[in-house]
């Protein structure tokens, strides 16, 4: 639990961003920062900030005993950095989902532990590994100064959702930044636009899918099941990417540079590409730090299925605590491992597309589903769920209101590459340029007033990856 978005957005991020301005030197503003990301995570979990400052300083201290120039103390170091860091992580994460799997297949009644999740642990616990490694291999500095560490690793707007950012990517610009008002204006737009996605996209996606995934399977019928499943994909995608953009356009408010995390992912034409679009900080992640280090495809055919079928499974896994997320990870794994044989390459274009998202929606419904039984019966239903009586075509109905059909359009419009191919054409010119960055921000501002009149009414809906 974090500042409810009407607080965050009309309180403390205002706030925040005058009193960062006002500010006369750099010392003084990420030490503003810093309060603000502590007072940010603390607001919801004042215990937990506790374990995100016990991380912090751990890494700090890991990073600073790299300075050594023995090989063999290094290792040690780096060994003791992943113990620590995944140890933590699992403790919190993965200690019930562990005991809940003995006790299925022994048929013991071993007692859960029930710690309460601390919000963003895999990225900020992600974040901080990553920031060690990168100084064992000599990518980053080793960073004297704890408090620098600290502000890249509690930073508010990419704390508890990503992207994770890699130290070596911003840390000349927490030693040294500027932001101009263009640069300003650029972040407030690209930070409305996130907004606007979560607030009028996903939120209204996820009415509905909650809705149909609430019922058992045998309500559904196969538009319905389909329904709630197209619901859903555009749901995630529209919650992850939307928080993405507000990350980035709050680092371009404050002079930060965040590397893209979405590239339009629905648009793949197979489940390759799509993981070049989908969450790219965390698929450059696991190839960087697992992929490889394990040996990528440097050791054989065999090998590289094993290593990429490992790296699938990890990042099924890294997304929650349930078999269901190991599952949704290792069925892309298969079919990466299946494009590695099968020419999808040299099927006609819409056949590719539509290969690519069938699998990815397939994929989410398995995601998004409680346990493995409701996601296999949700699945069956989709393919053979003939059912058109009054009772099930009623079903579908209820969640089919004007509002719910204009946002699918809307939807579809935002998950292609639609806006950016219009610009690029309207500037063509001098003009068309100013054009296009006038009604850019005109439209944004339209964008705003609706969130806010939609955050009033009082609905909630969390992002989905805080939990993760």
């Amino acid at each position: 639990m974090v500042f409810s978005s009407m607080t965050f957005l009309c309180v403390f991020l205002p706030v925040v961003f005058v009193l960062y301005y006002i500010l006369p030197s750099l010392k003084a503003r990420n030490g503003l920062l810093i309060l603000a990301s502590l007072l940010f995570y603390a607001y919801g979990e004042p215990v937990y900030v506790l374990l995100m400052l016990f991380s912090i300083f751990m890494n700090y201290l890991f990073g600073r005993m790299l300075e050594t120039e023995k090989q063999t103390v290094k290792k040690m170091v780096v060994f003791a950095a992943v113990a620590v860091n995944l140890g933590m992580l699992f403790v919190f994460k993965y200690t019930d989902m562990v005991l809940r799997t003995i006790n299925q297949l022994g048929h013991c009644e071993i007692p859960l532990v029930n710690l309460a999740l601390p919000v963003g642990i895999s990225f900020f616990t992600f974040q901080a590994l990553s920031y060690v490694i990168d100084v064992y291999r000599g990518e980053a500095q080793t960073e004297k100064s704890f408090f620098r560490v600290m502000l890249y690793i509690s930073f508010f707007p990419q704390l508890i959702a990503g992207p994770i950012v890699k130290y070596h990517d911003i840390q000349e610009q927490i030693r040294s930044r500027k932001a101009d008002s263009r640069q300003i204006a650029r972040g407030m737009r690209r930070f409305i636009v996130g907004l606007s996605k979560k607030v009028l996209i996903s939120n209204t996606m996820a009415a509905a899918a909650d809705a149909w995934f609430s019922l058992p399977a045998e309500k559904l019928n196969v538009l319905s099941a389909w329904m709630a499943a197209i619901a859903y994909l555009f749901q995630i995608y529209f919650d992850f990417s939307g928080y993405s953009d507000m990350a980035i356009g709050m680092g371009h408010m404050f002079g930060f540079g965040f590397r893209e995390n979405f590239r339009y992912p629905y648009i793949s034409e197979s489940v390759k590409e799509f993981w070049r679009r989908w969450h790219i900080s965390l698929s450059t992640w696991f190839k960087e730090y697992l992929y490889i280090p394990l040996g990528g495809n440097r050791k054989g055919k065999v090998r590289t299925c094993v290593n990429k079928l490992i790296v699938f499974f990890s990042t099924g896994l890294w997304h929650g605590a349930n078999w269901t997320f190991v599952i949704w990870g290792l069925w892309h794994g298969f079919f990466l491992l299946l494009e590695e044989v099968v020419p999808v390459k040299k099927l006609p274009k819409v056949c590719r597309h539509i290969y690519a998202l069938l699998v990815v929606c397939i994929g989410f419904v398995m995601f998004r589903a409680d346990t493995f039984s409701q996601g296999i019966e949700m699945i069956g239903t989709m393919f053979a769920g003939w059912n058109f009586d009054a009772l099930h075509m009623q079903i579908l109905l209820a969640e089919m209101n004007p509002l719910f059909l204009v946002t699918v359009v809307a939807a579809v419009a935002g998950s292609m590459p639609v806006i950016p191919k219009i610009e690029a054409y309207i500037s063509k010119t001098d003009r068309g340029v100013r054009f296009a960055e006038t009604a850019g921000y005109g439209i944004s501002l339209v964008l705003l007033l609706l969130c806010m009149l939609s955050l009033s009414s009082g609905t909630y809906n969390p992002f989905i990856y805080f939990r993760f």
